[in-house]
């Protein structure tokens, strides 16, 4: 291995060389290299001698790279076994390959290509006295080992999930899916972060016109960097400013599965444990994969039970508001009058008194999700007890605006995509005001005005209400009700690809910068 003498450290400017060429003189390339990688510790760059006397300088970065396997498959072979050759100067391409025993080695030209291949982590090989040089996967580092999403628990089903490498990901999703109809593209984004992002389909179920969208508008995004899946998704939505989800999101490559299955594609971003599928449409975030892990009766009925419970979640304090404020004729005597005893201390009108609850229980629930795992969800429920309770001591608030808040917060637990419940969270207030203001006029205002939105939002030129509006027979079964599976048709290429309209409704030629 290298020595401490033998080793010469750098870093990388700013942009890449963009027309830098490869040089038969193997020290005119190293020294270009060291250059480049000026000032950066982590950069390796060691020269040894080949049997027979000539060099070869080994470029690589410290924590990314198996130092025994350059020993074993890389250094030792060509100090031992490479051909002398004394009649040439030069080191050949195919002595290298024939000598070198890693799996992966690659001749490069480009130097270009030799920095990005650095920086991905590959080792680079530069004989002193050749045409090419040469990368070699001999990438090692630290990783989170494949576990449970904690965000997308279920009590029977896989319990496995993404991690940050985008290898593992691909290899979970060919677990799977074991046709070679399985495709998998990529490309890179960032400028300087020169993100691998891969998209996966299945050939022959995807609607082309689809794939089509999705890659346009992948090859069109331009970034300064990109370290989440999260940058993805905001470049590749029709409508950014729309606050609902329009592309799903998972770290259960289950899930990500089946949606290949029906003819989507799922998008993988290297670091990111979340992968995105498109498109996304409203059905998809009402679903649970435990749905279909149990008997279709059950998923039925918790199907149901979540419609409900998002309906409540949405418009239950607004509707509490609009008949305490304006519409008190609607509630029964004996309600009314004790409703009316527990409000008589309280010097806010409903809509203030609305509103404290909800700002204070979304601070609580968003402690909880800060706060270590171990004490979060107690300081989310404690806090929630203490506080009410404190409130309506000190005539803050009334004892029924209590339980319509916290029956709201549990009913919002139900929506399972947790982008979706921030949507149905933030539309909340809105409607609460308008409630206030113009009672249940408002509130059906709000309504309207919100299912104009959601019919009018598409996804990857698809109705984000497809299935309901337009209505379309053979996908209401999917929506409200979890049929038995051997009624399914899981091949949804027809479907979609009657939904499709080419074309980005945006108006912005399909990509997001």
């Amino acid at each position: 291995m290298p020595t401490t003498e033998e080793q010469h450290n750098g870093t990388a400017q700013a942009g890449m060389p963009q027309n830098a060429e490869w040089s038969s003189y193997g020290e005119s390339n190293v020294a270009f290299l060291k250059d480049c990688f000026q000032q950066c510790e982590d950069v390796i760059f060691y020269t040894f001698e080949l049997q027979g006397g000539k060099k070869a300088t080994l470029c690589y970065l410290d924590g990314l790279t198996d130092s025994a396997m350059l020993d074993e498959h890389i250094i030792e072979p060509l100090k031992q076994r490479y051909p002398d050759k004394p009649d040439s100067a030069n080191v050949l391409v195919e002595d290298i390959l024939r000598t070198v025993t890693a799996v992966k080695v690659t001749p490069t030209h480009s130097m270009e290509a030799a920095m990005e291949a650095i920086l991905a982590g590959l080792t680079l090989l530069i004989p002193h006295r050749s045409s090419a040089g040469f990368t070699i996967d001999a990438i090692k580092f630290d990783k989170r080992g494949v576990s449970e999403p904690s965000a997308e628990s279920v009590v029977r089903g896989p319990r496995d999930g993404f991690v940050e490498t985008l290898q593992t990901n691909a290899a979970l999703l060919r677990r799977r899916v074991r046709t070679p109809r399985l495709k998998m593209e990529s490309l890179k984004r960032g400028e300087l972060t020169l993100t691998e992002i891969r998209y996966a389909y299945i050939e022959g179920i995807v609607p082309p016109q689809l794939l089509a969208e999705v890659r346009k508008r992948l090859e069109g995004m331009s970034l300064q960097s990109v370290l989440d899946s999260g940058y993805v998704e905001e470049c590749l939505e029709d409508m950014p400013a729309s606050p609902f989800p329009q592309l799903l999101t998972t770290e259960r490559p289950d899930v990500a599965a089946s949606h290949l299955l029906e003819g989507r594609i799922v998008i993988l971003v290297d670091g990111s444990p979340v992968a995105l599928i498109a498109p996304g449409l409203w059905a998809s975030f009402l679903q649970s994969p435990e749905d279909y892990y149990e008997r279709h009766h059950f998923g039925t009925i918790i199907r149901w039970l979540r419609y409900i419970c998002l309906v409540i979640s949405l418009i239950g304090p607004s509707l509490y508001v609009a008949i305490i404020t304006y519409h008190q004729e609607m509630i029964p005597t004996a309600l009314i009058l004790t409703m009316a005893k527990a409000r008589s201390q309280v010097p806010f009108p409903a809509l203030v008194e609305a509103l404290l609850m909800e700002i204070m229980f979304e601070a609580l629930r968003e402690a909880g999700a800060r706060l270590p795992q171990q004490v979060g969800s107690a300081i989310s429920i404690v806090g929630a007890l203490v506080i009410g309770q404190a409130a309506i001591t000190a005539g803050l608030v009334s004892a029924p605006m209590v339980m319509v808040v916290a029956i709201t917060g549990v009913s919002s637990f139900l929506v399972p995509h947790y982008n979706l419940g921030i949507a149905v969270r933030l539309l909340r207030f809105p409607m609460m005001i308008l409630s206030g203001m113009l009672g249940m006029l408002g509130l059906m205002m709000g309504i309207i005005l919100l299912m104009t939105h959601l019919f009018t939002l598409r996804s990857f030129g698809i109705p984000y209400m497809s299935g309901i509006a337009p209505m379309r027979k053979e996908e209401l079964k999917d929506i409200f009700l979890r049929v038995p599976v051997w009624t399914e048709d899981t091949q949804m290429e027809r479907d979609v690809s009657a939904r499709m309209e080419v074309g980005d409704s945006r108006g912005r030629g399909g990509a997001s910068t």
